[in-house]
């Protein structure tokens, strides 16, 4: 082959160098770089610490101005716990889901023809478990003890739709009023209930606690407390 033919080869085979930029515009490393510093909080410099790599340099990567190395790219995937690989991924298309009220069940849930409260869940409208949001409404406070969630390793929000309504939490009583709102260790021991002769409704949303990957853990089963044996949780 001469060296007309080559060369007519090599340029064919080179890259673009417009291809790769538009390649590195379209993955957005600087933009991905910036939302997991802004996720922890975390400063330039606090970054640049952690990375040994300066804080103009990360702005730098950040606003687009400079391409990164993957040695780069490595120190600051380490720093929030990510695979390398999480850079070149494309981004998922923005959620957005719907439960509409009349293919949602409610199902009652306690012990035989008990039920200690009545159960709606939102739970398939949330990927990877991240949350579990659950409306419950419980009943007469003549009719029921409470109901005793299982405990696990996370936290629980509380909002009381229709009050009032009765939180053990350990030793600690407290009773929501209507629109009070509670934000709880969900790894205590607590009871939910309605505090009068009447119906108590609240949003029940569990937050399990999270890797250092961001997942939840949705294999692990929680343990339950003494209480929780004997009734379900459904949260």
């Amino acid at each position: 082959m001469g060296e007309k033919s080559e060369a007519i080869v090599e340029s064919v085979l080179a890259v673009d160098p417009a291809a790769v930029e538009s390649l590195i515009e379209q993955r957005q490393l600087g933009d991905k770089i910036k939302r997991l510093r802004l996720r922890k909080s975390m400063g330039l410099v606090e970054l640049g610490e952690k990375t040994g790599l300066s804080a103009s340099f990360l702005s730098q990567l950040e606003t687009g101005r400079v391409v990164p190395t993957i040695r780069n790219l490595a120190r600051v995937a380490m720093v929030f716990g990510k695979d390398i690989s999480y850079f070149f991924q494309a981004d998922r298309e923005a959620l957005f889901r719907i439960s509409r009220r009349k293919d949602r069940v409610r199902l009652p849930q306690g012990e035989g023809a008990n039920p200690t409260y009545i159960a709606e869940s939102f739970g398939i409208l949330v990927p990877d478990n991240a949350m579990k949001p659950c409306i419950a409404e419980f009943l007469p406070a003549s009719r029921t003890a409470g109901f005793h969630p299982t405990m696990f390793q996370g936290y629980e929000i509380v909002f009381a739709i229709v009050g009032p309504l009765a939180i053990k939490f350990g030793d600690k009583c407290e009773v929501l009023e209507t629109g009070d709102s509670v934000y709880l260790d969900a790894g205590t021991s607590r009871t939910y209930g309605a505090a009068a002769d009447a119906v108590a409704k609240a949003m029940v949303i569990s937050l399990p606690a999270r890797d250092a990957q961001g997942v939840a853990p949705a294999s692990r089963r929680p343990v339950p407390d003494s209480a929780s044996r004997r009734q379900p949780s459904n949260f």
